[in-house]
């Protein structure tokens, strides 16, 4: 197993914005969250702990409702 075949899952975010009614209209246009943030979390792309922290203070959350860390699981070893 090779380094990098783990991954960050931006799922949670989706989920939390969605149970409260939050939509990236809102973010973009009344919280000044960039397009290309919102592209990124789309895309699975990194974003920076900055953005994260943004996030978090927007939509009043941890980190653990942005993303989560999810293992390679195609090999354990």
């Amino acid at each position: 197993k090779k380094r990098g075949d783990d991954v960050i899952s931006y799922e949670p975010f989706w989920k939390t914005i969605n149970e409260r009614k939050i939509t990236t209209y809102q973010l973009i246009y009344k919280q000044g969250i960039l397009p290309d943030t919102i592209q990124r979390l789309r895309s699975g792309k990194t974003i920076t702990t900055q953005t994260i922290n943004t996030l978090c203070s927007v939509i009043n959350c941890e980190v653990s409702d942005i993303m989560k860390y999810v293992p390679d699981t195609d090999d354990k070893n």
